[in-house]
């Protein structure tokens, strides 16, 4: 197992959620003490709402962050299955973050289109020459082992040169998506996974243990750092056979 991946069992999800949130907070402090500004990405799901409950207990200048998506889908802002409109709802007026703060994409344009326009949204926050170096982004696993919109056997998995790549044909809905590749997740000062449950369990076997070539495993950092944060049951295949 590589150095730069850092495994951590906790006891439950409660203190899953404190842990990622004492990570966020760490690393957005020496961020804003270094750089003046915390670039992080956001994933859907379970994710937001471990957010809500554990941001609220953190000190750290929230007027410095600026929040990406590490994928997205184009839809309304409305719809419940806009990852903006999960964080609009959960996060603004429950942490002192605005919207302006957010890098939303256009959710009126094409995924095509809507992938070309959030690289240019980017390209004010990082050098447009080289590749975006996001100080933290947290990531998600699908029970097919996916992150971000990036699913196993996707021709998009060996997607090398753009930042952003639209999804029109993602095996889960809704179909059409823009989504971080892997050149961008790779290149981030830190990545993490917080993952709880027993039905997470045989997916985490298969990434951490058995190391299956699926896309949450190739998450790997070539100058930074993976955490997984996990709880009893989701770590719960990890020993034995």
């Amino acid at each position: 197992m590589s150095s730069n991946k850092i495994i951590n069992v906790l006891p439950n999800e409660s203190a899953v959620i404190e842990e990622l949130c004492k990570l966020v907070e760490k690393l957005a402090n020496d961020a804003i003490n270094r750089d003046d500004i915390f670039k992080i990405g956001l994933s859907g799901g379970s994710l937001a709402t471990f957010l809500a409950k554990g941001l609220p207990k953190i000190a750290t200048d929230w007027s410095k962050w600026k929040i990406f998506f590490c994928d997205e889908r184009v839809v309304p802002i409305e719809s419940s299955d806009s990852n903006y409109g999960l964080y609009k709802n959960s996060l603004i007026g429950v942490v002192p973050v605005k919207e302006d703060q957010f890098i939303k994409i256009n959710p009126h344009l094409p995924a095509e289109e809507a992938a070309r326009d959030y690289i240019q949204k980017m390209a004010v926050h990082f050098s447009p020459d080289e590749l975006p170096r996001f100080h933290l982004l947290l990531l998600g696993m699908g029970p097919d082992g996916h992150t971000c919109s990036l699913f196993p056997g996707h021709r998009l998995l060996d997607e090398s040169s753009v930042w952003v790549a639209p999804v029109t044909d993602s095996p889960k809905p809704p179909p059409s998506r823009i989504t971080l590749t892997f050149p961008v997740v790779n290149n981030a000062e830190c990545c993490a996974f917080a993952v709880v449950g027993q039905n997470k369990a045989e997916m985490i076997k298969r990434i951490l243990k058995d190391q299956e070539c699926l896309p949450a495993g190739r998450v790997e950092p070539t100058r930074g750092k993976v955490y997984w944060l996990l709880d009893q049951g989701a770590a719960s295949h990890l020993n034995g056979s």
